[in-house]
């Protein structure tokens, strides 16, 4: 048997890092991988040898449970349990969901100062593009579902997913034009912000007063420590766990915790340019002061003197990014690569008893048709919503059309915000649950089917949309 060499071993090893690092560089790569659990989902759900165990898994309760023994007198019995009806999809709804949407929340927060939101100039067209692409959506939806037991849904095609609007873009290459990926990529953003609003408001359980009054009181004191100052990072975990728990039994749904705290989260640096050259200048010339040589009279790099020299560099380098881009850069691609796949792994595994789930066009005066109004409302209500609103916004010159684009282009993108996906399941997931067990599993069920399908339908449109429109735009120069 041939032995392979450790420093070969050591490069192929250091080969598929640097593989998969430059594989999760792939603006596409994300949305390739929720495509391929979405997929791996379904079969999990529907092959006999896997679906119980994959529905028991989901259904596993999670507490951590905290009793005290009974007393001989008949003393009083402490038995509390933590957190309330955890099992492990809510552990991956209402936990890890958090983490997403904080990371939204920062990404939102950083636009608004800095970026594509930060000016009502450069905000006004996607975010009155946005209120469109989700107000047509729901009136679409509400008139296949209005007064039937489906009309709590209106909330789930008003959703873009960010990820796979943004992976398509980037497949069609320089055939969008940067304007437009600016565009379309800030109306996710505001979008987004949309669709927290809309579960925060309407998809909640009955708020819990006292535990809602706790929680702004130490989203009170938080803003106090950030205006003082404080820009260490343990002073904002700690509570942010606090308010999550907090928003868990206040009937207001626990994610929301995230986007708030990430509101909270500072921008600036803990340490001023001046102070980065200063003290990075100092440390190069003490290690440069603390050479040595070893016994073999060759130079020992690093002794000790130059690691903790090292480790106050990295200390001072790392403080002089914000705290926001610090936690938003190392978040990503765990957001992206574990969580957002483990949610697809969750929530997109529907059960299809049979064929008929398929024919999600059906309609029924009792239930009405939630696959209609999630199809259409997102196939047809998003670009027509987002092309309107856009449409009045710029003959109103309240904005601008994108530079080196026209309405066949800008409605073309805007069928990309088509693309439900994940916002969408999320939403689907938190919908009918005022009736009863039997319904809710199945017009969530049915919806979820609708939402794959309308959101694949709606990249396919909008990218053989600008591939004509780009094609009819090289005929006329010719």
């Amino acid at each position: 048997m041939r032995i392979i060499p450790m420093y070969t071993w050591a490069k192929g090893v250091r080969n598929i890092t640097l593989g998969q690092r430059k594989f999760m560089n792939q603006p596409w790569a994300s949305g390739a991988l929720l495509l391929l659990c979405v997929f791996i989902a379904m079969l999990l759900a529907n092959l006999p040898a896997t679906k119980e165990i994959y529905h028991h898994l989901l259904e596993t309760r999670l507490s951590i449970n905290i009793q005290t023994p009974t007393d001989a007198t008949g003393g009083h019995q402490l038995n509390w349990i933590f957190p309330k009806d955890m099992t492990v999809e809510k552990f991956i709804n209402d936990i890890l969901m958090v983490v997403f949407f904080f990371t939204v929340g920062l990404e939102i927060k950083r636009e608004v100062l800095f970026g594509e939101l930060s000016t009502i100039k450069k905000a006004l067209l996607p975010v009155i593009a946005a209120a469109g692409g989700m107000l047509v959506p729901a009136l679409i939806y509400t008139l296949f579902n209005i007064g039937t037991a489906a009309s709590g849904g209106w909330g789930i095609p008003t959703a873009t997913d960010i990820a796979f609007a943004v992976g398509i873009m980037s497949f069609l290459g320089n055939r969008v034009p940067v304007s437009l990926k600016i565009f379309l990529t800030a109306l996710a953003i505001a979008d987004d912000l949309g669709a927290i609003l809309v579960v925060a408001i309407f998809y909640g359980e009955s708020v819990n007063i006292a535990f809602l009054s706790l929680a702004l009181l130490v989203l009170s004191a938080v803003f106090i420590m950030n205006k003082l100052g404080e820009k260490r990072i343990m002073f904002y975990l700690i509570p942010a766990a606090i308010v999550w728990s907090l928003f868990y039994y206040s009937g207001i749904h626990a994610t929301m915790s995230g986007v708030v705290m990430a509101f909270m989260i500072p921008m600036d640096a803990r340490y001023s340019q001046a102070y980065f050259f200063r003290r990075n200048k100092e440390y190069i010339r003490r290690i440069n002061g603390y050479e040595a040589i070893n016994a073999e009279g060759k130079t020992e790099f690093p002794n000790a003197h130059q690691r903790h020299c090292l480790r106050r560099m990295s200390k001072i380098s790392s403080g002089s990014i914000g705290m926001s881009y610090r936690l938003e850069h190392a978040l990503t691609p765990w957001v992206n690569f574990l969580i957002m796949p483990i949610f697809a792994l969750a929530n997109a595994g529907v059960e299809i008893p049979d064929v008929s789930y398929f024919n999600f066009f059906q309609y029924s005066a009792e239930l009405g048709s939630v696959g209609m109004g999630i199809f259409f409302g997102l196939l047809l209500g998003k670009p027509l919503g987002i092309t309107l609103a856009s449409f009045m916004a710029i003959k109103y010159k309240i904005g601008e059309m994108p530079t080196q684009s026209d309405w066949g282009k800008l409605f073309a993108v805007a069928c990309l915000g088509g693309i439900g996906f994940t916002m969408s399941i999320f939403i689907d997931t938190l919908s009918f649950g005022e009736q009863p067990v039997e319904i809710t599993e199945h017009l969530r069920a049915v919806g979820k089917i609708a939402i794959l399908a309308a959101s694949l339908c709606a990249g396919l449109l909008g990218s053989l949309l600008i591939a004509l429109f780009n094609q009819k735009a090289k005929k006329q120069r010719v």
